[in-house]
């Protein structure tokens, strides 16, 4: 199985503001620039230590343009043309409908008990208009049957946790509350995950 070398996408201000984004398309605040440039880094000293080159991997990004925007920094740190990687639409964020733009608050103030209804069964629970995180694994798991060689990819928080129930690291609910950082690079390889800042 190939190993993923996964990034969630830098800050933005949707972020700061705890919105939720999903297939909202905002771009990286300058702490997300900063963000990307260290996951280069990071990446960089991964890749030295395996004795390997940057130019080893495939690179794939959601077409949303904070990750874009990701995987252009990272890139261009890394000593690569900033342009030359994938897109692939099953990389997008999870949808959440008509949620999308609102904080948590405001969606409880519209509906007092959706939240909870929610957090019982993240894994099924779909929001207006949006998709549950067992149609996001759908996608992601079709999108990582097709990959050939090891593969660095810049996404989003739903689609890593996602990968983590797909490669079995954690049971579908369990990856459904997992705390998926910015600027941070996560190692899926031999159904286990680390985590590198």
């Amino acid at each position: 199985m190939p190993v993923l070398y996964f990034l969630r996408h830098g800050e933005t201000d949707f972020n700061v503001a705890q919105r939720l984004q999903g297939r909202y398309d905002t771009e990286l605040n300058a702490r997300g620039r900063t963000q990307a440039a260290e996951c280069g880094e990071v990446l960089h000293d991964l890749f030295e230590r395996e004795e390997r080159q940057a130019d080893d991997f495939d690179y794939v990004a959601s077409p949303l343009t904070r990750t874009r925007q990701t995987m252009e920094v990272l890139r261009a740190t890394l000593g690569l043309d900033p342009s030359a990687y994938a897109v692939d639409d099953r990389l997008m964020e999870i949808s959440y409908g008509t949620w999308e733009g609102l904080t948590l608050p405001e969606i409880e103030a519209r509906d007092p008990q959706v939240l909870m209804r929610r957090d019982c069964d993240k894994w099924d629970f779909t929001p207006p208009g949006g998709e549950c995180y067992r149609d996001v694994a759908s996608r992601v798991g079709a999108w990582y049957a097709t990959l050939a060689r090891d593969t660095v990819v810049a996404a989003h928080g739903g689609v890593a946790r996602a990968l983590m129930a797909n490669l079995g690291i954690l049971p579908g609910e369990e990856a459904t509350h997992a705390d998926i950082q910015q600027g941070v690079v996560y190692l899926f390889s031999g159904g286990t995950m680390a985590r590198y800042a």
